[in-house]
């Protein structure tokens, strides 16, 4: 943890343990992120073509990747509306 002051020109300078720790380099972008009552800033990857093509796995596509969560998604909602067909236990106790 450490403590930063904002400069007159609304300025925030990290400290170099927690650039270090994060590995945020001169000149990389990062977001800032206000969430409730305080600040999150996240570096951004230099390059974010790149870092998002690795989020697949090798030899994966984005075809193959939504697909695959299209098909994850189709097996959630047959649970979700076989359980809402089932006859309820409320009624069975009443037979």
């Amino acid at each position: 943890m450490a403590i930063a002051t904002v400069s007159s020109k609304g300025q925030v300078v990290i400290p170099k343990e927690i650039r270090e720790a994060l590995h945020i380099k001169q000149k990389q972008r990062v977001l800032l992120k206000l969430a409730n009552d305080h600040l999150e800033i996240i570096p951004l990857p230099e390059n974010p073509v790149e870092a998002f093509c690795g989020i697949f796995e090798k030899g994966s596509s984005l075809v193959d990747a939504l697909l695959k969560a299209r098909k994850e998604e189709l097996e959630r909602e047959e649970k979700e509306i076989a359980r809402f067909l089932q006859p309820s236990r409320l009624s069975k106790k009443r037979r």
